[in-house]
């Protein structure tokens, strides 16, 4: 495995790429970067010749210089795929990741041999009554903080209500990245999940508590040709708790 570094939409972009064969790209999730699928990317590379990016704004991958939307992410990454000559290959998303790779199949078909989907987000959460109550107490804060002399706290009070609501991206996110991750998250990609074409794997933490389990379902129900594994006892990141049992489970079903 090594790292190489090519520029894409006038960002200088980070990857890992290694191994030979079949091209395996994989695509890590918010606050995450290629460092963090180090160990699955040396499991796979024996099969595969293996790259992970860096997302801008993450790794060694600088910022974009104005707030991204999800459609700016697709763009990026098929001008990455072009640069290196990628005519098709297997794509996993992972969480964030997921939701980038989830448009990219709908939009670019024909590049996409397998769409393989690990705890991806995308599908918008329905809050509980505590997250309502809060949102509703944040929309008459909005409205207060919006004016002086109390307008210098509005920010503060902004972050407070999304460490509240469990948002903590947005909370971790700073300067340009803290508008991308807005945008992300305002776009719900429900109801563009039926026109995925592409054979689907989903994969999924039996215990995650950031994606629930029930999005799993979901998923499953709205991609018509997927089929979804689940890990017993696994969180959000099971290239990061048991990496050699996510790709057991890769492989068997790429054979």
């Amino acid at each position: 495995m090594k790292e190489e570094k090519v520029l894409v939409k006038e960002i200088e972009t980070n990857y890992k790429i290694g191994g030979r064969g079949e091209i395996f790209l994989i695509l890590h999730g918010w606050n995450g970067s290629s460092d963090s699928w180090r160990k699955v990317i040396e499991i796979l590379e024996i099969k595969f010749k293996v790259i992970c990016p860096d997302f801008p704004g993450f790794g060694k991958t600088k910022s974009p210089k104005i707030p991204w939307s999800l459609d700016d992410f697709v763009e990026w990454l098929k001008e990455f795929t072009e640069k290196l000559n990628f005519e098709s290959f297997f794509l996993l998303g992972h969480s964030f990741g997921g939701r980038v790779a989830i448009k990219f199949s709908i939009l670019y078909p024909e590049k996409v041999k397998k769409l393989i989907l690990v705890n991806s987000a995308g599908i918008r959460q329905d809050w509980g009554l505590k997250e309502k109550i809060i949102f509703q107490i944040s929309k008459i804060g909005n409205a207060i903080f919006s004016k002086n002399p109390l307008l210098r706290f509005k920010e503060g009070v902004r972050n407070l209500f999304y460490k509240l609501a469990s948002i903590k991206d947005y909370s971790m996110a700073k300067g340009v990245m803290r508008e991308t991750i807005k945008k992300i998250v305002e776009e719900d990609l429900l109801s563009e999940l039926p026109k995925i074409q592409k054979e689907t794997l989903i994969i999924w933490g039996e215990k995650d508590r950031i994606v629930p389990l029930a999005h799993a379902f979901i998923f499953k129900e709205k991609i018509k040709n997927s089929k979804l594994e689940i890990l017993p006892k696994i969180r959000h990141s099971p290239h990061l708790e048991d990496p050699e049992k996510l790709v057991e489970v890769l492989i068997s079903n790429l054979k």
